[in-house]
């Protein structure tokens, strides 16, 4: 499956020559079809009719860095209903509803990135990775929503935003296709304008092949004092074999090395303990502990070097055994055949999680961050509600308009 053909395609950048000065884009104006001649354009999906109500996508080039977009929703003739994601399903703004001549503008700060570390260096990506909207040499945002309509974009290169890196494995990397989601892609909806994320996870990644990969050394080359990194690792580190392989040894070792080279390079670094898996015991009461003594030696690296803890590994256990053993599968992806296009078999998968989930961890994460009173949450958007993986939010009424692209087969890692 080629994925520009069905993916979220709003590339928010500039023209051609990849200049960084400050764009504008009136939509209620004809817009092109995207193309490398001019720079920007629709893309992806057909340019939508004048009438339509389907989700949209336009594409801008930029060089990589971190972009403040301005986004005014809403349309003289029609009431509308607009979500926001970027790249590979990043969510920004959640249904904004506007009558019909009413307006609201919104702000935010989209990273965008290419595989280039330097003029000689490329991160290793994998060749599931090499369609994803997240490493190409633009930046893409989707329109979707019930009535989608947008008045105009404004895109201006920013310099000042306290970045967020990640690292992690499936269940944090932006997924790029439905019904598949992590934590990583839900997390820039609760933050402003004064903070950006850049997700360097991949699915089936572990600490080692992250590093492997020169993931981290993309970090290194973009990072400035006073950004952070969030690592996450632990789901398929344990499995692993051969010499050195364990939870402390190899896998503290590489932990290490991310502390002395994040810190080398003025950044401040977080560790996540890993999400749990819906593994429950015999009862059906109570999550069993799949990850061994991962979660274990995380801490214990982290209590000696001095690193700050997020316990998602807690936090989800909570949160799966509240939903309860029923529950919890609305969670993760678990649908029932032909649920979506092409999908001939059920899902069953009890490590992933599908968009509500991956909303509420995004939700344990920051709470997380209030807990360690990281500076960041001082910029959370005027909406956050403090949150309590013991009182979730309910999955029935959870609105996520899908987006135009499916793929049956799950992610690597488990």
């Amino acid at each position: 499956m080629i994925f520009k053909q069905y993916v979220l395609a709003f590339l928010l950048g500039t023209a051609c020559c990849g200049s960084v000065e400050a764009q504008t884009f009136d939509f209620t104006k004809p817009q092109p079809v995207y193309a490398d001649s001019i720079g920007y354009g629709y893309d992806v999906v057909e340019a939508p009719a004048k009438k339509s109500n389907k989700p949209f996508f336009f594409s801008v080039k930029v060089p990589d860095g971190n972009y403040k977009v301005t986004i005014t929703l809403g349309s003289k003739q029609k009431a509308a209903n607009t979500t926001v994601r970027a790249e590979c399903r990043r969510l920004f703004l959640e249904p904004v509803d506007t009558k019909k001549k009413e307006f609201r503008t919104y702000t935010f700060v989209i990273n965008k990135r290419s595989t280039a570390i330097d003029a000689k260096r490329k991160v290793k990506i994998k060749d599931r990775e090499k369609d994803y909207l997240h490493w190409d040499d633009r930046l893409t945002l989707e329109f979707n929503g019930a009535a989608p309509a947008v008045k105009s974009i404004k895109i201006e290169k920013d310099e000042e935003a306290r970045t967020i890196f990640l690292c992690g494995n499936s269940t944090v990397v932006d997924q790029s296709r439905e019904p598949w989601a992590s934590w990583g892609q839900m997390f820039p909806r609760w933050f402003n304008e004064k903070v950006a994320v850049c997700n360097l996870a991949e699915s089936g990644l572990t600490a080692g092949s992250f590093l492997a990969q020169g993931r981290l050394d993309y970090i290194l080359s973009k990072i400035k004092k006073g950004d952070y990194v969030f690592c996450e690792f632990g789901h398929n580190d344990q499995k692993e074999k051969g010499p050195g392989a364990g939870a402390f040894y190899n896998f503290s070792y590489n932990l290490k090395k991310f502390i002395d080279q994040v810190r080398a390079a003025g950044g401040e670094l977080v560790f996540i303990t890993p999400t749990q898996r819906r593994a429950f015991d015999n009862s059906k009461q109570h999550i069993l502990e799949t990850h061994k003594d991962y979660p274990d030696a995380m801490r214990a690296v982290a209590k000696r070097e001095g690193v700050q803890v997020i316990e998602l590994h807690d936090d989800t256990r909570t949160f799966f055994e509240t939903l309860g053993y029923e529950n919890s599968t609305k969670a993760l992806v678990h649908y029932p055949a032909n649920t979506f296009p092409g999908q001939e078999k059920a899902l069953a998968d009890n490590t992933h999680f599908n968009t509500y989930g991956a909303y509420e961890v995004s939700k344990m994460v920051v709470m997380g961050m209030k807990k360690l009173q990281l500076p960041m949450v001082e910029n959370l958007r005027s909406d956050w509600k403090d949150f309590d993986p013991s009182h979730p939010d309910d999955w029935k009424v959870f609105n996520w308009p899908l987006s135009p692209i499916f793929e049956v087969a799950k992610p690597d890692g488990n």
